[in-house]
């Protein structure tokens, strides 16, 4: 029987200051909240586009790998950019984190919930509970 399972918090990547988790499990699909650019180490929030960047994206790798996945799993992520003019710096890193074949993707430009965001990345990973099948030597 497939269940819900909500993990607020992991190790290495900050806590949530509002009311949600940082990812659901629903079946064999993952939901990963938006994740933004803060240090969980120090709490500070980078002020360089490629920093954040990488946070982000580090905290979702770290989010889907938690759920026994890595980013090959991911299906669908959602991008929300303070600035138009982030999306070419945003491609570059994205493609060093994502490989071809890449997930579907939806870029927006929004304002974000803190002024010195500039990016936020939700994702949709699809990571099926029990034992992999192997798929290499």
């Amino acid at each position: 029987m497939n269940s819900i399972k909500r993990v607020g918090y992991i190790q290495g990547v900050p806590k949530p200051r509002a009311s949600y988790s940082n990812l659901t499990r629903a079946g064999d699909f993952i939901f990963i909240a938006g994740q933004v650019a803060i240090n969980p180490e120090t709490g500070e929030i980078p002020v360089d586009l490629k920093e954040q960047l990488r946070l982000v994206f580090e905290n979702v790798k770290k989010l889907v790998e938690s759920e026994g996945g890595t980013l090959a799993d991911v299906v669908k992520t959602t991008a929300y950019l303070a600035d138009p003019s982030y999306h070419e710096e945003y491609d570059r890193l994205y493609r060093s984190y994502f490989r071809e074949g890449y997930p579907a993707r939806s870029t927006v430009q929004a304002r974000l919930m803190h002024p010195d965001f500039k990016v936020e990345v939700e994702a949709i990973a699809y990571i099926p509970q029990g034992p992999r099948p192997h798929s290499g030597p």
